[in-house]
This record gives structure tokens, C-alpha cells and sequence, in this order.
């Protein structure tokens, strides 16, 4: 039994030793803040004079500073936010005087238009057929019937009466009788103002792969150049990545982008949205993106209908713009008319105008709606969309 005993004596040695270390313990925490422990924090922040705190610095302690962690193990440690640096933001050209920029570019397209009249009416005893040749270079470059026989017989009347083929009388003929058919005196400002409490709404629509979610994002940047706080609204929500392209448009020059990050999402819904956050934030401007469509699925021209009927219960649309290829010809005619007949169309912004010969379409397009081209595009760079200037148009048409 003597063996038994010495085992006794030793379990009874190492509880006590046991028991005094828990109850040291628990003295320990009890005598330190009442039930919880204070986590200090760990970063170091420069002080007065370059010296650096540390966080057990009781002067160095402000209110938020410490973690509290519950003894019983319920309590959650949060990190401190990290503070972004912001991103720095684009400042857009200014948009005045934009397109006497770029006339080098648009005159590279559609000078032969100019080139080729010219060539023509200048070497004098015009002919018929010579004539006939007129009236086709005026066809290719997209002016259309009506206007091309108008123009024709106004440089028949000329000619004959003054009996010249001096160039510089020539050029001049042609280009007073082009810019009276683009007409200057049409009004091409586009609405972008504070009226009556509301931000100004631009609707922005047309057929696919025109460009119309490029264009808002440009043209958010002309608007921004002349200092407006604009919104874009992302109500083109079939196409995955047209709310991301936008957004992305948006955050280089510090406008908002209000989308639906769930796809096939109502349109009219998100339009709505995008209004009312305008009205909230007292926008200058909202810019409404809308999914491409065929001009002939009527089920998708009666949602443009209903997308404009929806805003206006927020604030009344201002401005539709409606998205054409300059280089599709009558086949965009066609389609511009269903889109009239659809919405009242205010505007018409001309894309992909550096690549074509075809600037006639200028003057078709607006006999045919009514309405003004008031932007055109000459270009990739984000800053190559235009206010129409119809003396810089036909000045980089005739030279």
C-alpha cells in the first residue's frame, strides 16, 4: 500500500498547484476591465514631429480606437476601414470649336465628294451626260433624290446664267448651295438643362451596333466639359456588358451609372430609377441608354414607347436621340422613320463619319424626320464626338 499512498500525495500536490494558478487567473482578469480585454491596435502613425505613436500610448488613444473581445468568446474584432486614395478624374476637351478640330478627318472621307463636283462643273460646256454624272456622285454620297435634283438645278441655273467655269466661282456655288440645303439655321442645341426642378432627360435609341453606348458615354463627356452634373442610366439590360461599358465610361469623369445588376431586367424600371436618383441628387442632366433593336420587331418599338411613358411620371423627356451609321445608307433612312414613328425623335447623332464619302446622308436624314443632326463621330478617341457645325461640315466637303 506504500506505493498507493506516495501516488495519493503527489495528485493531490498537483491540484493544489492547479487550483492557485486558476484562481491567480481569474483575480487577473477580474482586476482589468470588468469582464472584457482590450485588443490594442497595431498600426503606428506618425506623431508630432515625425516621431512615431505607438497604440499603448495612452495618449494616443481616441474613441473607436479599441476592439472590445467578450471574455465567453461572442465578440467580433473589426478591422479598420481602409481609406481609398480617389481615383483622379479626366477633365474632357471642351466641345466648342470641336469640329473645326477634326475637319482634317472629316474632310479625308468626304472631300471626294467635293473633289469629284468640282472636277466636273469647272471644265465648262457641260453636257447631259455630264450632268448625269453630277447627279450620281450627289446619289453615292447618300443625299438623297429631292435634294440632289434641287442642288443640280441650281448649279445648272448658275452655270448657264454666268457662263464661268472659274473654280473658286464654282467651288463657291457648290458651297453655299450644300450649306443651304444642310440648312444652318435649324436649331441644334441639345437640351441639357434644369427646368422646373427636374434634371433634363436625353432618351438614347437606334439599332444594334450603331454605337449608342459609346455615344452616351461621349457625350456624357461633352456635357461635363461644359461643366453639367450629369447621370447615366443603363436601361440597355440584354446586352451583359453594355451597363458595365457604361459604368466604366462614367468613372472616368466622375458621373454615376444607375444599373440593374440583374440581366433581362426591365428596362423602363431601371429608366425610372435612373430618373428619379437625377431628381434626388438634383442632376443637370440624365442620360438614358437603351438596348439596341430592329426597327422591324414591333414588340421591341413598343417597349421604347413604354420606356419613355415610365420617365416621364419623374420628369419630362427633353431630348431623343436617335443613333445612326452614317454608312448605311437608305437602309438607315428606313430605319430612322420606324424610330420616328415610335418616339418623337428631337435629334439625330451621325456615327463612324470618318470612314465614309457619304456625308449627303446629313441632309436626307433631316428632309426625311424634320429633325436636326446635332453630333456626329469622326472617330475611336473619346473625345471625337462633335456638335454638328454645318459651315465646318461643308467646308471640309468642298475645301
Amino acid at each position: 500500500m506504500g506505493p498507493i499512498n506516495e501516488l495519493w500525495e503527489i495528485l493531490a500536490l498537483v491540484s493544489v498547484v492547479v487550483l492557485a494558478g486558476l484562481a491567480a487567473l481569474i483575480a487577473l482578469v477580474r482586476g482589468r476591465g470588468g469582464g472584457t480585454t482590450t485588443l490594442p491596435r497595431t498600426d503606428r502613425r506618425p506623431g508630432p514631429e515625425g516621431e512615431v505613436l505607438t497604440d499603448d500610448r495612452e495618449a494616443d488613444r481616441r474613441p473607436g480606437d479599441d476592439v472590445e473581445v467578450d471574455d465567453r468568446g461572442g465578440g467580433v474584432a473589426v478591422e479598420e476601414p481602409v481609406v481609398e486614395e480617389a481615383p483622379t478624374l479626366e477633365r474632357p476637351a471642351s466641345a466648342r470649336g470641336r469640329l473645326q478640330r477634326l475637319r482634317a478627318r472629316l474632310a479625308r472621307s468626304n472631300s471626294a465628294i467635293g473633289n469629284a463636283l468640282l472636277a466636273l462643273l469647272s471644265r465648262g460646256g457641260l453636257d447631259e451626260a455630264d450632268w448625269e454624272l453630277v447627279e450620281d456622285t450627289l446619289l453615292a454620297s447618300d443625299l438623297g433624290v429631292e435634294a440632289t435634283t434641287e442642288l443640280v438645278d441650281a448649279l445648272r441655273t448658275q452655270v448657264k446664267v454666268d457662263g464661268t467655269s472659274d473654280p473658286s466661282q464654282v467651288r463657291q456655288w457648290l458651297h453655299d448651295d450644300l450649306l443651304r440645303l444642310v440648312d444652318p439655321t435649324l436649331d441644334r442645341r441639345i437640351a441639357a438643362s434644369r427646368t422646373d426642378g427636374h434634371p433634363a432627360v436625353i432618351l438614347v435609341v437606334g439599332v444594334n451596333g450603331t454605337g449608342k453606348t459609346t455615344t452616351v458615354g461621349k457625350l456624357g463627356r461633352v456635357l461635363v466639359a461644359e461643366d453639367k452634373d450629369v447621370l447615366f442610366g443603363a436601361a440597355d439590360t440584354f446586352r451583359a456588358a453594355a451597363a458595365d461599358q457604361l459604368a466604366t465610361w462614367g468613372e472616368r469623369v466622375g458621373v454615376p451609372t444607375v444599373r440593374s445588376h440583374q440581366e433581362g431586367a426591365d428596362p423602363a424600371s431601371v429608366a425610372f430609377e435612373a430618373v428619379k436618383a437625377g431628381v434626388e441628387l438634383e442632376s443637370d442632366v440624365v442620360i438614358i441608354d437603351t438596348a439596341g433593336r430592329l426597327h422591324t420587331k414591333k414588340g421591341l418599338m413598343d417597349e421604347l414607347g413604354k420606356i419613355k411613358r415610365v420617365i416621364e411620371k419623374q420628369a419630362p423627356v427633353g431630348e431623343v436621340l436617335l443613333v445612326l451609321d452614317a454608312t448605311t445608307g437608305q437602309n438607315g433612312m428606313r430605319q430612322a422613320e420606324e424610330f420616328a414613328r415610335e418616339v418623337a425623335i428631337t435629334g439625330i447623332v451621325l456615327t463612324k463619319m470618318d470612314g465614309t464619302a457619304k456625308g449627303g446622308i446629313v441632309v436626307n436624314v433631316q428632309r426625311k424626320l424634320g429633325v436636326p443632326v446635332k453630333l456626329i463621330g469622326l472617330g475611336e478617341g473619346p473625345d471625337d464626338l462633335a456638335p454638328f457645325d454645318p459651315e465646318a461640315f461643308v467646308d471640309a466637303i468642298v475645301g
